[in-house]
């Protein structure tokens, strides 16, 4: 056995690369069936937001002198 990428066989990098792109499909396959949510609704609804009057938010009841 070869420890070392660098001096390993030309069977040694085939191996290696067949893994890795077993493992690629089998994460990219996982992806898409994990989708969540219905395909039946391909259409998307658009929604009108309108812009409020501005605020301010703050976390500290402390009074800035400016």
């Amino acid at each position: 056995m070869n420890h070392s990428i660098y001096s390993a066989d030309r069977m040694t990098h085939l191996k290696v690369v067949v893994v890795a792109l077993v493992a690629g499909i089998a994460v990219a396959g996982f992806g898409i069936s994990a989708r969540t949510g219905s395909d039946l609704n391909y259409a998307q609804s658009s929604r009108v937001i309108k812009a409020g009057a501005p605020i301010a938010v703050t976390n500290s009841n402390t009074s800035v002198v400016r």
